[in-house]
């Protein structure tokens, strides 16, 4: 979901076919029995065949950056971090 260029919110279809999830696994270096140990549960339970099912998260910081007429999340959000990515104000700082 787009508003004046931002995005407000996204989804996806996860991942319902054991067939794709093992792909998935052996593009991240896993071995078949790497994965079976690791995953097997969630394997066998792809066998069953899952229903495909999906989900979309809104981005209320972004729709509030919006409101506020700011152009960086920065400006807007409650929880600021710096550049490395450590909301001081929430974590203290180091």
């Amino acid at each position: 979901m787009v508003l004046n260029g931002n995005e407000l919110g996204s989804g996806s279809i996860r991942i319902h076919r054991r067939d794709i999830q093992a792909t998935v696994f052996t593009a991240l270096g896993l071995t078949a029995e790497e994965a079976q140990k690791k995953f097997g549960f969630l394997l066998e339970a792809l066998e069953y065949g899952a229903p495909p099912h999906g989900g979309i998260a809104l981005g209320l910081d972004r729709l509030i950056m919006i409101l506020c007429g700011e152009n960086s999340l920065r400006e807007s959000d409650s929880v600021p971090e710096d550049c490395e990515g450590d909301g001081h104000d929430v974590r203290g700082s180091e």
